[in-house]
């Protein structure tokens, strides 16, 4: 019986019980967090006299080289050993000698485990947060060339008013920004350590949680024992945030879907960042934003994953638990793929200004413009005029035509109160820019939009 907590026990472990108990197949993706841990409570058990310096020194390098042999891929990694906390210990043990034992005095698996995901997802955290800011940066950077780019703006996916292209990015920069304050706001608010809870009920010990904490960067420890161990809003509200950040992208690649298809041609994706068809030679599919889009579906499935899990587990460690990794190593790395892969992808898209400002000039997209002229020059309530403009709609199109081809006649002979300057409202160049009102897309508007997120980056 090698197990280290196998003293109570009489009979070894099934092998199929080791096969289902165990998690180190996954969490020893934690190795650098449990040493990192460890290293910091070695420190603290020798602060309060626990340990004399020459164990504290001789667990510390027996430690570095743990983390070494695992960086190397030289660490053998056994199931009997169940997880990254008992792999490390055992190791170190084999190692170090007796000396080992000496490390887990006034801790248990339980603050020990919440310590190394906490210090994962807050590691993570930071990851993702870098992530947006380059990829909103990119947007930017787009936007600035596309600021009197016109393409039609839509409602239902149907053709409602003109916008330029520029300003349709800025609304995804501010949803990433969003989510960038989302994680600011988890980081701050989950920036608390389990370490020291012990069990559950905390320890005998005198041991010093304050040190321990800041030595690991968090602003304090947690303050109830059974919390800390139990706690695991933090993963789920990385979770959340992450799967924010997969809707934002699944709508964005939507477009992109669709912009670079056929019917729309607003876009071309790089030939790096497409693939072809093993039958038709003629096909260019957009691969990677339908991957972007796909994934959505499975972050979604880890956050709910997690929820349920965690509905009705008792107060304190429960060994279901041990399922909540799986799912957090899922999204964040998917959600670090999808930012990284999205960015690059749009650094070399092409843009078919001329296809977007064809289109613009189809579907009567400035006819709310002659609704409001109606209103603002000839005194007409609103509803009188969305009545007249929309006969006129109706009669451009018995024409097969834009509202905006239409002559002054055409116009005149719907409602004798037009006149000649209504056609000025029609134009697309007047009608994107007349929309000056704070947040609009007026090109003023866009260029204060862009100057605010400029700042916001460089802050």
């Amino acid at each position: 019986m090698d197990k280290l907590w196998g003293g109570r026990f009489k009979q070894d472990s099934s092998r199929l019980l080791e096969e289902f108990n165990a998690s180190i197949n996954f969490d020893k993706k934690l190795y650098k967090e449990d040493i990192l841990g460890s290293k910091i409570h070695a420190e603290m058990l020798y602060k309060i006299g626990v340990l004399t310096q020459e164990e504290k020194n001789n667990i510390i390098s027996g430690l570095n080289r743990a983390y070494q042999e695992i960086e190397d891929g030289d660490f053998d990694f056994k199931i009997q050993d169940e997880d990254i906390h008992m792999a490390v210990e055992k190791r170190l043990t084999q190692l170090i000698g007796d000396t080992a034992k000496k490390l887990h005095t006034a801790r248990s698996r339980n603050d020990q485990v919440a310590l190394d995901l906490r210090l994962y997802c807050r590691n993570k955290n930071k990851d993702i947060q870098d992530l947006l800011k380059k990829l909103i940066t990119t947007l930017v950077e787009i936007a600035r060339n596309h600021t009197d780019t016109i393409m039609p703006g839509m409602t239902h996916l149907q053709h409602a008013q003109p916008v330029s292209f520029a300003f349709h990015l800025l609304a995804y920069c501010f949803m990433y920004k969003r989510d960038f304050e989302r994680l600011v706001d988890d980081y701050k608010r989950n920036n608390y350590s389990p370490l020291g809870s012990a069990a559950f009920a905390g320890t005998p010990y005198n041991i010093d949680r304050d040190f321990s904490a800041k030595q690991l960067g968090f602003n304090a420890p947690c303050q109830n024992a059974t919390d800390g161990v139990s706690d695991r809003d933090f993963a789920l509200d990385l979770l959340y945030g992450i799967a924010m950040i997969a809707m934002h992208t699944s709508r964005f690649a939507e477009e992109l879907i669709l912009w670079s298809s056929f019917e729309f041609r607003f876009i071309t994706i790089s030939d790096s960042f497409s693939t072809g068809s093993s039958i038709m030679p003629n096909k260019k599919n957009p691969d990677v934003a339908e991957l972007l889009r796909g994934k959505t579906g499975r972050i979604y499935g880890n956050l709910i994953s997690l929820l349920t899990t965690l509905k009705a587990l008792p107060l304190a460690y429960n060994k279901d638990m041990q399922e909540d990794k799986e799912a957090i190593f899922d999204s964040v790395e998917n959600i670090l793929l999808c930012l990284r892969v999205l960015n690059e992808m749009l650094k070399e898209i092409s843009i078919n200004k001329d296809m977007m400002l064809q289109k613009a000039r189809m579907g009567h997209i400035t006819a709310t413009d002659l609704a409001d002229f109606l209103v603002q020059k000839k005194g007409i309530s609103f509803r009188e005029s969305h009545h007249i403009v929309g006969k006129i709609v109706a009669f451009a199109e018995s024409k097969n035509c834009d509202i905006s081809e239409l002559s002054i006649e055409e116009l005149q002979n719907q409602d004798n109160r037009i006149t000649i300057d209504a056609k000025e409202v029609l134009d697309l160049s007047h009608s994107l820019n007349s929309r000056n009102s704070f947040g609009g897309t007026s090109q003023s508007q866009v260029k204060t939009q862009i100057e605010y997120l400029l700042k916001w980056i460089n802050e």
